[in-house]
């Protein structure tokens, strides 16, 4: 922000003409002066030296084999978190629910909230590609946090579970007339889910 004035920013030209033409009644007369003059050797230098450094970039997948670059689970596209682990279901799910079925047939489970700091340390540690070990006591003790944590990540995904583009035919097929139509129409809208929210 300050590290840069702006009549310095122009003549390097980090700026594209239409934005220069949109401020140029803002800026004073002796800043915009100033643009014309040519740009130094330096500053091509420095330019050229960004192009390459950028172009250089090692890619996503390098990044991640190396260990410097980590998926993250929450907030992520469902499909493209799938693709990148190799799970046919997030394992974020798949622990959770083992441990539900296990130890969390009580009354409210997924009505209660868990303690929050509960919550974050289990995300934290789903997001920095750990499996945590949901039998120690802290979890044991409040087993409404794991719950929780489910309803957290399908809260967070971009595109709902049951997704943005069949929503219209879900509401219509839960708006049917009788139990029967209903259960065959919603039945019928589920066959049409793409593969990794059908699973």
């Amino acid at each position: 922000n300050t590290a840069f004035p702006l009549s310095v920013l122009l003549q390097v030209g980090f700026f594209p003409s239409e934005c220069v033409e949109l401020i140029n009644d803002k800026v004073p007369q002796s800043v915009t002066n100033s643009v014309p003059k040519p740009v130094s050797k330096k500053h091509g230098k420095l330019i050229t030296f960004l192009r390459t450094f950028m172009k250089s970039r090692p890619t996503k997948q390098k990044l991640k084999q190396r260990g410097i670059l980590k998926e993250r689970v929450f907030g992520c596209d469902l499909g493209e978190h799938l693709l990148n682990s190799g799970h046919d279901v997030p394992q974020v799910l798949k622990s959770c629910t083992e441990f539900i079925e296990k130890h969390g047939i009580v009354d409210g489970i997924y009505r209660l909230s868990g303690i929050a700091s509960n919550i974050q340390k289990l995300r934290h540690e789903f997001d920095s590609e750990q499996i945590p070990d949901l039998t120690k006591d802290i979890y044991i003790q409040d087993i409404h946090c794991v719950g929780s944590l489910c309803k957290l990540y399908f809260r967070e995904l971009p595109n709902p579970l049951l997704t943005y583009q069949l929503y219209e035919k879900f509401s219509d097929a839960v708006s049917a007339a009788t139990d029967e139509e209903r259960l065959v129409k919603i039945h019928d809208v589920i066959q049409q889910l793409p593969p990794p929210h059908y699973r």
